[in-house]
């Protein structure tokens, strides 16, 4: 299913998504119809400051979703996507993937492209944020990462991985935590708390002050990305894919790095070994299974790597997998 949306004004898109689908609305929930799959989603706005959008369930049919954003004079939002960061409420008789854990931050300008997988559960909250209200939470802070997000005019893109304390903060904005009276302020602080987690996090890259992307350097870096996900058997080949991203190896390797936090091989190594703990956990395979799949010619290498990504030895981490179930 491909749906084209747009985003006017702070409008958002969730009543549009919700029409298009033919969800039904109950007070500042929307449910997905069980024909389309399960689950909810649900948000808050809180005047031109903040507002959030919480997804939490699963399509029985793939859906594209075209965004296009249409700005107000006045707005210049960042949207802060925190995918998988909850454990899923959706029930559902077959087994489900579950959606990359990650944060992506860029302008909220930035229109886009987004997939949903049919069987994937989606569990994720996005918080678009002024940046005016963003420089009076965080602009007293000195990290020119930090600062491209306050501050720089033209497209950026920041991508990272989730924190321990994101998936605390995310837990407790889950069920009814508090009298319906309160709600309001209750999740503005939990988002402040999220955006407290995800700065801490770029508070972790290099100071190295942030290059201007043009929208074609943004759509090639993702395809490199993609690239990368979809090849985790095949060791990265720079000048391969620097001739497809249509750029210079030294500017593939700057703008991936300022992406992602992770060089091109560093980033493929970190992904290889989240697929491997998955195929461990979710598909019950072997170690050895796991490794030439992913491939290792090397069994006693491959744990060597998972042990460094992790922090245990992979025959160890499929048993104790098989046990917390």
């Amino acid at each position: 299913m491909k749906i084209q949306l747009t985003d006017k004004h702070r409008s958002g898109i969730m009543f549009e998504f919700a029409r298009a689908i033919g969800a039904t609305i109950s007070g500042r929930f929307i449910h997905i119809p069980e024909n389309k799959g399960s689950g909810y989603i649900t948000g808050f706005s809180w005047g031109n400051d903040m507002r959030m959008l919480v997804r939490n369930y699963h399509l029985k049919e793939a859906v594209f979703i075209e965004r296009t954003n249409e700005l107000a004079e006045d707005q210049d939002d960042v949207a802060f996507l925190l995918s998988g960061i909850f454990p899923s409420l959706v029930q559902a008789e077959k087994q489900l993937s579950t959606e990359q854990a990650s944060v992506l931050i860029c302008p909220h300008a930035v229109s886009s492209i987004m997939t949903m997988p049919s069987d994937t559960v989606f569990g994720s909250v996005t918080i678009a944020v002024s940046r005016q209200y963003l420089r009076k939470l965080f602009g007293n802070i000195q990290h020119p990462v930090v600062t491209s997000v306050l501050e720089a005019r033209d497209n950026f893109v920041f991508e990272t991985g989730i924190s321990t304390g994101i998936i605390q903060t995310a837990g407790d904005m889950l069920g009814q935590p508090v009298p319906e009276s309160l709600e309001t302020h209750y999740y503005k602080l939990k988002c402040e708390e999220l955006l407290c987690h995800v700065f801490a996090l770029l508070l972790q890259r290099e100071a190295v002050p942030a290059s201007n992307m043009h929208i074609d350097d943004i759509k090639a870096i993702y395809a490199v990305k993609l690239r990368l996900q979809t090849h985790l058997d095949e060791p990265p080949h720079i000048a391969a894919l620097a001739l497809e991203a249509g750029m210079s190896e030294p500017k593939l390797r700057k703008l991936f790095k300022q992406t992602f936090g992770k060089g091109v091989f560093e980033y493929y190594q970190a992904a290889r070994m989240q697929e491997a703990a998955r195929l461990l956990k979710e598909k019950r395979l072997t170690v050895s299974e796991v490794g030439y799949q992913l491939g290792f010619t090397n069994l006693s290498h491959f744990s060597r790597v998972f042990e460094q990504h992790t922090g245990i030895k992979p025959k160890k981490y499929s048993v104790n997998s098989n046990q917390a179930e």
